[in-house]
């Protein structure tokens, strides 16, 4: 279990670098570079439209890959997701700029993102039932918990090169070419990756089914699609939350309070490394008390939260601002550190790795690609930003009310194909 937890945990943290290192990009340089003829705003919101494209694809990426993984296991999702998720990364670091080719550079720009999001939509799912469908009953949190470490990971790893490079270089360096950089580092991080998930057996779960659904997605489509729609809702204010705090706030911060960029990334990295620390310590509470409680204080929290830290963002303070992202990512880690065991529990076998991948992606949609660019689009005017606020506390809300909707699932055993009925939650 250790080893199979680890290397999902490597193979999660380096897609999610991939992912992670694109939005960081593109509150930072992406803007002037691939959309110079826009105001500076409207360059920023281009540049924020090209990374909520990424989340577009992810249900995309989910239907693909969780076909894959109910018809032909889930291993092969793992290798297939790496692989897609890498090369398009490395990709858009080659990329010429608008300056260069004109606005071929920025529909490049959008195709890659695509791509980069269709293999981490399959991604997840792979790695989480992997790792679940291989856990004993009552440390099926635990054990799934590492996946769920991987983004925290992933994005201090990309957040830290693009530190590192931007403490070192020029502004013109930076710009230049020095944003490139950790764009070219996916290729060998993928290397990397493919070798740790080269000696990964197959789930038993899956092992054990006599016959694969045919066509996983219209039985979800079927039986499954208030569950479907019920978690996508509940998850949307995590996706909301994160992006706000990591994304948003990075070109809110630098941009409109005039803080360094080298502040603004320690606030973020801090905050991001008590989330992923405690990751595993919030998935063991909900082996002990259930998923659903843990998801409901954690949304609950969020709720009271969104206005206190767009106010503490708005003093520029740097100990302020890092103690609002704080409190934001426990409220987050609360939630999202259960869910790779929730979501599985809550499928039958032969479609689990479709439903659960569809409905956690879904809930990126509705709470990833959409914050950055209404955030940014609302944030005009008043030094505090409330109207973000007023969207996050909206958006977590809908969220408390779905996660109420749900069914509790611990401390019950995963399904066996033969226990589970086919197209019933």
């Amino acid at each position: 279990m250790l080893r199979l937890a680890c290397a999902s945990l490597a193979g999660t943290a380096i897609e999610f670098y991939d992912f992670f290192v694109y939005g960081t990009a593109a509150a930072l340089v992406l803007g002037p570079l691939f959309f110079p003829t826009f105001s500076p705003l409207a360059g920023t919101l281009a540049a924020f439209a090209t990374f909520g494209v990424g989340f577009v694809a992810r249900p995309l990426g989910s239907v693909l890959f969780g076909h894959i993984g109910d018809r032909h296991g889930r291993r092969p999702v793992l290798v297939a997701s790496l692989l897609l998720t890498g090369g398009a990364t490395v990709a858009v670091g080659c990329v010429p700029t608008f300056d260069s080719i004109g606005v071929t550079a920025p529909f490049l720009l959008l195709v890659l993102r695509f791509l980069q999001g269709l293999g981490l939509g399959g991604e997840w799912g792979g790695a989480v039932l992997l790792t679940a469908e291989h856990a004993p009953a009552d440390r099926r949190g635990l054990w799934s918990s590492f996946p769920q470490v991987g983004p925290a990971v992933g994005f201090l790893l990309a957040n830290g090169v693009m530190l590192a490079l931007s403490a070192t270089l020029t502004e013109a360096q930076f710009a230049a070419w020095g944003w490139r950089v950790p764009f070219w580092a996916a290729g060998v991080l993928a290397v990397a990756g493919l070798w740790l998930r080269s000696s990964l057996t197959e789930s038993p779960q899956f092992l054990q089914i006599d016959e694969p659904a045919r066509v996983p997605l219209a039985e979800v489509v079927r039986g499954h699609w208030r569950l479907v729609l019920l978690t996508a809702g509940a998850l949307a204010i995590g996706y909301a939350v994160f992006y706000s705090v990591t994304t948003w706030s990075l070109a809110y911060g630098t941009e409109r309070l005039g803080v360094s960029r080298t502040v603004m990334l320690t606030c973020i990295m801090g905050a991001v490394v008590v989330k992923g620390a405690l990751t595993p310590l919030a998935a063991v509470l909900g082996d002990r008390y259930g998923r659903r409680p843990m998801c409901l204080i954690g949304c609950g929290v969020t709720v009271l939260w969104m206005f206190p830290m767009v106010a503490l963002l708005a003093t520029g303070e740097p100990l302020l601002i890092f103690f609002g992202f704080l409190v934001a990512m426990l409220a987050f880690v609360t939630m999202f550190a259960v869910i790779a065991a929730y979501l599985p529990e809550l499928y039958a076998p032969r479609v689990r790795c479709t439903g659960a991948a569809v409905g956690y992606n879904l809930g990126g949609v509705l709470g990833g690609a959409l914050t950055p660019i209404v955030a940014t689009a609302v944030a005009q005017g008043g030094r505090v930003p409330w109207g973000v606020g007023a969207y996050l506390t909206g958006i977590a809300l809908l969220s408390l009310g779905c996660f109420a909707l749900l069914p509790e699932t611990r401390p019950v055993s995963l399904p066996t194909p033969a226990e589970a009925e086919p197209a019933t939650g």
